[in-house]
């Protein structure tokens, strides 16, 4: 299982940072996203969803230590699922905090992107 690692000014402990680590499993790249998700850091989150040498690339967002996301994150989620659905793949949501998935509801990307409530379905779906 490969792994690597995104982060914004070296660390996520850091107020405000964003931390992603990947790992690939059964041919889906689970990224998972530790910190906060906002103008400062959606360079670190656009780069963690980028599989451009992977064919009909599948990837699980894994969202269960992001504490904010503002609209910047959202446009990254929607232009990242454009992409991978045009590659043949798909983008799913797993474990969106309170706080995130108050954000991702009231924008209505529950409706364009899947979510789910933890990993293990957002894996099994």
């Amino acid at each position: 299982m490969a792994e690597r690692e995104v982060t914004q000014n070296g660390a996520a402990e850091q107020a405000g940072r964003l931390s992603a680590v990947t790992t690939a499993t059964d041919n889906i790249h689970i990224v998972s996203l530790t910190g906060e998700i906002d103008h400062a850091t959606g360079d670190t989150l656009r780069q963690a969803l980028t599989f451009p040498d992977t064919p009909c690339p599948r990837v699980i967002a894994d969202m269960r230590q992001v504490t904010f996301m503002d609209s910047s994150g959202i446009n990254i989620l929607i232009t990242s699922h454009h992409t991978l659905a045009q590659a043949g793949g798909w983008l799913r949501l797993a474990g969106p905090t309170t706080p995130v998935m108050r954000t991702i509801s009231i924008v209505g990307l529950d409706t364009v992107i899947d979510c789910h409530d933890t990993l293990a379905q957002a894996f099994n779906t």
